[in-house]
């Protein structure tokens, strides 16, 4: 059985604060959760799983559905829910393309993000310090698992991009034609907030500008989404 005390304590990891102060957050589902485990790289807290889950767990909590349910984030619980200690990754400079987001905020967009880094062999995504948390709920869930092979680090982006010293492109509606453009496979992609993009004081910071060109006839569609954006020129960047 679980205590009202544990209930409160898991349901609070909803919220960032409490994701910091007790350096935990959830991964639901099996597939998920399986990753976590076999990867190792976050330590696992506690495991919950219902009775009726196809592979129990060593040392997992089991519980009736109707239990689990009080401590699911989902509308629909996955039979299984872990608890795992966060971790906090810094920048490792090294050849290859590195990801840097300027406040995104959507955790679906992120979650997508980090999964995408992870097909497309980017190790390291940079943070600005007001993009969404990653081991938000929501963010966790749509990486499915990717969180744990590819390193999140939230920073001061400004400076870190005065820092770099590798070319640094921006994503932007302006930018050059990304298919007529030769691409450094050694550099920095920035991407920007869904609403307003990259800030201006980033934009002073980059040394090429790359576009997605609209085919269609009217071209009256304002943008695309920012995880499809980083699809579209990550497949670009690993094409050239």
């Amino acid at each position: 059985m679980l205590s009202k005390k544990e209930i409160k304590n898991i349901q609070l990891l909803k919220q960032k604060k409490y994701r910091n102060t007790f350096n935990l957050f959830v991964v639901e589902g099996k597939k998920s959760v399986l990753e976590f485990i076999n990867n190792s790289v976050f330590e696992m807290v506690k495991i919950y799983h219902t009775t009726t889950f196809e592979k129990p767990i060593e040392n997992a909590v089991i519980l009736s559905d109707s239990e689990l349910k009080k401590i699911s984030f989902l509308t629909t619980h996955q039979q299984v829910l872990g608890v795992f200690k966060k971790k906090v990754f810094s920048f490792e400079n090294s050849n290859g393309l590195s990801i840097a987001l300027d406040t995104v905020q959507d955790p679906g967009n992120l979650g997508t993000i980090i999964r995408l880094c992870d097909w497309f062999g980017v190790t390291q995504l940079i943070c600005s310090n007001n993009t969404v948390d990653c081991f938000n709920p929501k963010v966790v869930q749509a990486t499915m698992g990717s969180l744990n092979r590819v390193k999140v680090i939230y920073t001061d982006l400004h400076s870190f991009l005065k820092e770099s010293k590798k070319p640094i492109y921006a994503a932007i509606m302006d930018g050059k034609n990304v298919y007529q453009t030769k691409l450094n496979s050694n550099a920095i992609l920035v991407l920007g907030n869904e609403a307003n993009g990259i800030s201006k004081e980033n934009l002073e910071l980059v040394t090429d500008s790359i576009a997605i060109p609209r085919f269609g006839n009217l071209q009256q569609t304002e943008s695309l989404n920012v995880a499809t954006a980083t699809a579209i020129l990550l497949s670009e960047f690993r094409r050239s």
